[in-house]
């Protein structure tokens, strides 16, 4: 069970075919925020069935155990969904910004610095906000503010 909700979270973006630049194409042609529009949208769309599924499965499973032990692992195992379904949530957030970046023309462009995030990095990760080299800049305060 616990490895259909990991597929949920990844397949949205990792079943596309990787995209084909071609000589002297602009970075976020027509093409490829077309590219990202379809990457996001099938990932938001697979999340949000699998949202569904839960709700129904936790209507279906739902009952009253009169033993107690049972009733604590049904609770515990619709808490994990819950903590599961939140972290999509706020994932489906994320890539309605994404998707709202695209349709500004703010797509692909760091948040920090703005240079290009490039293709093969929102592949990866489409709902990247930032270059490689401000993430790893940041990710390293991080460490050193907690170290």
């Amino acid at each position: 069970m616990a490895g259909r909700k990991k597929k949920a979270v990844t397949e949205g973006f990792s079943s596309f075919e990787p995209y084909k630049e071609k000589k002297s194409e602009e970075y976020m042609s027509t093409g490829q925020r077309e590219h990202f529009r379809n990457i996001l949208s099938a990932w938001k769309k697979e999340l949000m069935e699998e949202v569904d599924r839960t709700v129904h499965h936790m209507q279906d499973d739902a009952a009253n155990f009169p033993d107690p032990n049972d009733r604590a692992s049904q609770e515990s195992e619709f808490a994990l969904e819950l903590r599961t379904r939140d972290r999509e949530r706020k994932l489906i957030k994320k890539i309605d910004e994404a998707l709202e970046q695209l349709n500004a023309g703010d797509y692909g462009y760091c948040e920090s610095c703005g240079v290009e995030i490039g293709i093969r990095r929102l592949e990866a990760r489409p709902t990247a906000t930032q270059c490689i080299d401000c993430k790893t800049l940041d990710e390293i305060r991080e460490k050193q503010m907690r170290g």
